[in-house]
């Protein structure tokens, strides 16, 4: 894929989360329907389905034969080797509560491999993107720049973001987890958005994140961000992130924060 066609695709993605992160912002409706998805604590609103629509809508305007899978249920199959993976709001928990941290993640693969990334984060006023071999970038109220991820040498001094899942089940095991790699890094944080948690680890906000549970429309945008930044993602136990893990961490610090996850899940999984 030539330069103009994946700086066109940048364009388009970053209208859609731009358009879609200001209608949840402005649109948010006093009183907020929503509903359990996965678990009575998994929920999903009224302005995750509409905020899909319309970044389904705004991408087909431009680029009517792509696939597009969303978290919502979009899933059209396309023919030019361009897919594009949304979520209309990652952390649709905090949104529901009206606290700040949740995004539109607009991601882009080509030929199955995460190219283009757009994280919008509307109510702190945040954006991030980044294309594959071009840097990583951010827009804020103080300006455009580029991002780089940590270069901390130091697991004991890591600053680690982390999620959790909805099932109790698999709480347990995160929460088992956790207690063995808090006593060996600085802190954890848990934000409750994944594609904000990597692009954290982009800008160096926190060192590192891990999560389980996670599909491609939470990580794929954010993926692109990180790497770009420097730092290191893939799966733990694989080249590429995914359900069984996702893991994003300074490049300095991957090593020796890899054998610490792989020593505390153990036989877990």
């Amino acid at each position: 894929m030539n330069d103009h066609t994946q700086q066109l695709l940048l364009r388009i993605a970053q209208y859609a989360a731009t358009t879609t992160g200001a209608f949840l912002l402005n649109q948010r409706p006093d009183q907020l329907a929503h509903s359990a998805k996965s678990s009575a604590t998994d929920v999903v609103t009224e302005m995750d389905h509409a905020a899909e629509s319309l970044v389904v809508d705004l991408i087909l305007r431009s680029r009517p034969d792509d696939a597009i899978v969303g978290e919502e249920g979009t899933a059209r199959t396309g023919s030019t080797g361009v897919t594009w993976v949304i979520d209309p709001i990652d952390g649709s928990t905090n949104y529901l509560y009206d606290l700040p941290v949740w995004s539109v993640s607009v991601g882009v693969q080509v030929d199955g491999y995460p190219t283009i990334g757009v994280v919008e984060i509307p109510a702190l006023g945040v954006s991030y993107w980044a294309v594959r071999g071009q840097g990583a970038w951010s827009a804020s109220r103080a300006g455009v720049r580029s991002v780089t991820s940590n270069r901390i040498t130091e697991v004991s001094q890591a600053l680690v973001a982390t999620g959790f899942g909805y099932r109790e089940q698999t709480r347990q095991v995160q929460g088992n987890v956790l207690a063995q790699v808090l006593p060996q890094v600085r802190d954890i944080r848990r934000a409750g958005a994944a594609s904000i948690d990597m692009c954290w680890v982009a800008e160096g906000l926190v060192d590192a994140y891990f999560e389980q549970g996670l599909h491609p429309w939470d990580y794929t945008a954010a993926t692109v961000i990180a790497r770009e930044a420097g730092a290191i993602v893939d799966g733990l136990w694989a080249s590429e992130p995914g359900e069984l893990m996702t893991f994003a961490a300074a490049p300095l610090v991957a090593d020796e924060l890899r054998s610490v996850l792989l020593s505390a899940y153990g036989t877990d999984l």
